[in-house]
């Protein structure tokens, strides 16, 4: 099969592969993925700034359909679109015995440590599916995996209140799922953008924010009385330091985006005005709960998110098309 691979350790570029098809070990399932999404941790790892183990196959936000089950695997599963999490816990570590799986201490997440989605087949255990709703299609569903991330964030870190004055800070698709969610969460949502951001705050506006601004209107806004929460989903060296300066005393961050690289930041700030700072990583159980409720229900804006699909071949135009900024969220589709 083809796949694309970070196939050495540090910076590396990806490779197109020809790979065996992986067959499933028991309690296992093999997955025909239909789609695989682009995200900025694919970067980092090809960057060599994000834990991996290369030669590994790259991607994590898959939609597909069980074709194969290992021994132990329930057959009515095969057919099933799917779906999956994408880390593999231990199950018995401090924080998987609280239910914080998302720090496991020998957490392996597919796409770094182990075989990811962007190949055609992909294996991964059974326990760790979650069944499209018959609403969702395959590109949709591909959206699952940074929607439960956002969840985590906004809803069960976050816990975002109905009134509450929220700046989401990068239009990203991080970005506008969080806006998407503080929204349902019955907040006044602001979201900031760099200039280039045009298209993307646009979108924003469509998907239910209050107000898009760019950063050349920092000023004004550092006039005003501050917001209660700010959600930093930029990942740039300045968001945080955005964040410290527009979030008014005894506010919240949220920090989702992830920079990379050690970034300066003014904490003596977060001292003298109070800011509770919370960090979120990834999902949990629980997380993939809400998500697939909320996708059930049809609460959310996926569709116009999904700006290009490029087939499997062509991922050097995805990835430079995700690099340059180009469009929203980018697809890669193995196969048919």
């Amino acid at each position: 099969m083809r796949a694309i691979v970070k196939t050495h350790t540090g910076v590396a570029e990806p490779e197109l592969c020809d790979k065996e098809v992986p067959v499933p070990p028991p309690g296992w399932v093999r997955i025909k993925i239909k789609f695989c999404g682009l995200c900025g941790t694919d970067i980092h790892i090809l960057s060599d700034e994000y834990p991996n183990n290369p030669p590994v196959v790259l991607g994590h936000e898959i939609a597909g359909q069980v074709v194969e089950g290992g021994k132990g695997v329930r057959p009515e599963l095969v057919g099933t679109r799917v779906t999956a999490r994408t880390m593999l816990t231990c199950g018995t570590c401090q924080y998987c015995r609280i239910g914080k799986t998302n720090l496991c201490l020998a957490r392996r997440s597919i796409g770094s440590s182990i075989d990811g989605g962007f190949a055609e087949y992909m294996i991964i255990p059974e326990d760790n599916l979650h069944v499209l709703p018959e609403t969702i299609d395959y590109e949709e569903g591909a959206l699952s995996e940074p929607l439960a991330c956002c969840v985590r964030a906004i809803l069960e870190i976050g816990r975002i209140r109905a009134g509450e004055q929220v700046l989401v800070i990068g239009p990203g698709t991080i970005g506008l799922l969080c806006t998407q969610l503080a929204k349902l969460s019955g907040a006044v949502v602001t979201v900031i953008g760099t200039p280039e951001d045009e298209q993307r705050l646009h979108l924003a506006g469509k998907l239910g924010a209050n107000c898009m601004l760019t950063t050349d209107d920092l000023d004004s806004l550092t006039r005003k009385p501050g917001f209660q929460t700010a959600v930093e989903c930029s990942g740039s060296p300045g968001g945080l330091a955005s964040a410290i300066q527009l979030v008014q005393k005894n506010g919240r961050i949220i920090q989702v985006g992830l920079t990379g690289k050690p970034v300066p930041v003014p904490t003596d700030s977060i001292a003298l005005k109070e800011i509770v700072l919370l960090g979120t990583f990834a999902h949990n159980w629980t997380s993939w709960h809400l998500c697939m409720d909320l996708l059930a229900q049809g609460e959310l804006q996926l569709k116009p998110m999904i700006t290009e699909i490029f087939p499997l071949e062509d991922y050097p135009l995805a990835f430079e098309a995700f690099q340059s900024r180009k469009g929203l969220k980018i697809l890669l589709q193995p196969g048919e």
